[in-house]
């Protein structure tokens, strides 16, 4: 059963998140002292791809439950969002009891092919949680939740549970069709979600962030922020262990901006630090830069170039710009 959504054109996602990670190569001279190595970024890219892909679902969850009458609290006559999700079909055959599930039946839409299915379970439903009231929690499950890139075949495969919590209060309808909110609040906070890449290893994610949803302008902006803690850190994004098994930790140091002009893979703003056991040097992120490494001001219909990755070594510092797909 398919539902009504807002169309987010997206050429989504395959941006500043998830490729390969892999270790960095060092080099010596003659004297034998380590001299600053070439950083890839994959390790990086890895885990914003991951949330980038997340960051897709969880605008899906938004729409369908934001269109559903009986999870979202809405009126029966009230308007719902407008349009379809390319691929989707809903099961609400069980939305009387709180649940509804997300079937992705392969169908390639914007060069991206997802499979798999997203069950969602509103907590404390029968004792009145509607979407619509701050504080409603919602379970997602994602059960073999596959997205494979057309173009190239890479893909991304997430199994786990996070919890969906609305902070603000309020649906898409509020801020997309009455506009009658300014802003809508949530987080996304999980444990050991497993990401599989198409070579068959797998990372354990743990992703906690706050996401601030606005219309600057009549674009829909996101704007996220870290919430989690590991030890002394705090306002990390994502940590745990990479695909090769490294330890790592992902801190944002300027919350990361996307909109829909752009896409989910494509932020125009933010930046964050990375920690990876392998590696005895910090990955510096700045996104929303031009291919000279600079930060721009995206206008209304055009988007930064890329990213730029620094790291420091020895007192010897690089960098390199890395473009979005």
């Amino acid at each position: 059963m398919k539902r009504n959504k807002i169309v987010f054109g997206l050429s989504i996602l395959s941006v500043c998140s998830m490729l390969l990670l892999t270790d960095c190569k060092k080099k010596s001279n003659n004297n034998s002292d380590p001299v600053t190595p070439d950083e890839t970024g994959q390790s990086s890219t890895d885990s914003r791809d991951a949330q980038s892909e997340n960051d897709a679902a969880i605008n899906d969850i938004n729409d369908v439950i934001s269109s559903d009458v009986k999870l979202s609290g809405k009126s029966e006559d009230a308007q719902g969002t407008s349009g379809s999700i390319c691929g989707l079909v809903v099961d609400s055959s069980l939305s009387s009891t709180g649940v509804i599930k997300l079937n992705y039946i392969g169908t390639t839409c914007n060069n991206r092919t997802r499979t798999g299915s997203i069950r969602l379970s509103m907590l404390n439903y029968a004792l009145g949680a509607r979407w619509k009231n701050a504080g409603t929690v919602i379970k997602v499950d994602y059960i073999n939740y596959k997205i494979t890139r057309a173009s190239d075949q890479k893909s991304i495969m997430l199994n786990g549970t996070q919890n969906l919590i609305n902070v603000s209060g309020g649906t898409w309808l509020n801020l997309l069709v009455f506009k009658n909110q300014a802003s809508l609040i949530s987080t996304v906070t999980g444990t050991n979600l497993n990401v599989t890449w198409q070579d068959g290893k797998t990372a354990i994610y743990n992703i906690n962030r706050r996401i601030t949803y606005t219309i600057p302008g009549n674009i829909l902006t996101c704007q996220a922020e870290g919430i989690g803690t590991n030890n002394s850190l705090t306002s990390l994004e994502n940590y745990g262990t990479t695909r090769d098994g490294d330890a790592f930790t992902s801190q944002v140091t300027t919350p990361i901006i996307w909109n829909l002009t752009c896409g989910f893979g494509a932020p125009i703003q933010g930046g964050l630090k990375m920690k990876v056991a392998s590696k005895n040097f910090d990955l510096v992120c700045l996104y929303g830069v031009n291919s000279a490494g600079t930060p721009v001001t995206p206008g209304s219909v055009t988007c930064p170039f890329g990213w730029k990755l620094q790291w420091t070594l020895n007192n010897a510092s690089q960098s390199k710009v890395i473009a979005y797909n």
